[in-house]
C-alpha cells in the first residue's frame, strides 16, 4: 500500500453560484498528527474539509495525494457535525460499513460489539440509533468511521453541541485513534479543544489560509493580527 501523504494543495478553489466558498488554497500536509482548522463562523472551515475530502468539486487548482485519488478516498472517512444515523440498531450501524467491505457476518458482528464496548455503548447495541442522545450519536458516528481503520479521518466540529463529559469521551476516542496511527484533520470552534489536540493549526479567514504551522508557535505567538484577535476572543472581520 502506497503512502497517502504528503498531500499537496495548489490553488484549489470551490465556488458556488459565483461566490467563492474557499480558496485559492496552497497547502502541504504531511503524515501523522492532528491538524486543527480554526476560524470565525463562516470562514470556510467546513468547505475546506469537504474540498480536501472530495465532497466538494474543485472549480480551480488541484489536490494531489501521494497515491491515486481513488485509493486516497477509499482510505479516509468523514464525521459530520450532525451525524446521520441509519434507521437501524446501534450494532447494525456499526456492522454496516464492515459488510460494505465484504467482511463475513460473524467477524463484522464481533468487531461491531468490540467497538460498541470501546465507546461505552455495549448496553445499547439493541437500541435504535435514532433515539440516542447527541453525545451517543456522535460517539457512534465516530466508531462507524473508525471501524474501517481509515488512514485519515476528517471531522467537522464533532463536539459543537456536546457537554463537557461527552466532549471528553470523544477526545479520548480520538487520541486513541491517533495513537493507533490514524491521521486527523478536524475543525473546532473550541480553543481549549484545539490546544489539547492540535499538533498543527490552520487558521482560515474569508475562505483563505491566513496562518499554518505548529500548534505551539501558533498559540504562543501568532503571526497575524487577525489570528491574535481571534485567539483573544475578539470579533474578526
Amino acid at each position: 500500500m502506497s503512502d497517502l501523504f504528503p498531500l499537496n494543495v495548489s490553488g484549489a478553489q470551490v465556488r458556488r453560484r459565483g461566490k467563492v466558498l474557499v480558496g485559492p488554497i496552497d497547502l502541504t500536509l504531511g503524515s501523522g498528527g492532528v491538524t486543527i482548522v480554526i476560524g470565525p463562523n463562516g470562514s470556510g472551515k467546513t468547505s475546506l474539509l469537504k474540498m480536501l475530502h472530495g465532497i466538494l468539486r474543485l472549480n480551480g487548482g488541484q489536490i494531489d495525494w501521494a497515491c491515486s485519488t481513488e485509493e486516497a478516498q477509499r482510505r479516509q472517512a468523514f464525521v459530520f457535525q450532525t451525524p446521520v444515523m441509519l434507521r437501524r440498531t446501534v450494532l447494525e450501524n456499526l456492522i454496516y460499513p464492515l459488510r460494505l467491505l465484504k467482511l463475513p457476518k460473524a467477524e463484522a458482528r464481533a468487531q461491531a460489539e468490540a467497538w460498541a464496548e470501546r465507546i461505552g455503548l455495549s448496553e445499547a447495541t439493541a437500541r435504535q440509533a435514532t433515539v440516542l442522545s447527541g453525545g451517543e450519536r456522535q460517539k457512534l458516528a465516530l466508531a462507524r468511521a473508525l471501524i474501517r481503520n481509515p488512514d485519515l479521518l476528517f471531522l467537522d466540529e464533532p463536539c459543537a453541541s456536546l457537554d463537557g463529559r461527552a466532549m471528553r469521551e470523544i477526545e479520548a476516542i480520538l487520541q486513541r485513534a491517533v495513537a493507533d496511527g490514524t491521521r486527523l484533520i478536524m475543525s473546532t470552534h473550541d480553543m481549549g479543544q484545539a490546544r489539547r489536540l492540535a499538533s498543527e493549526v490552520i487558521f482560515i479567514l474569508h475562505g483563505r489560509v491566513q496562518e499554518f504551522g505548529p500548534a505551539g508557535g501558533f498559540f504562543d505567538q501568532p503571526e497575524t493580527p487577525q489570528a491574535q484577535a481571534f485567539l483573544n476572543g475578539d470579533i474578526v472581520e
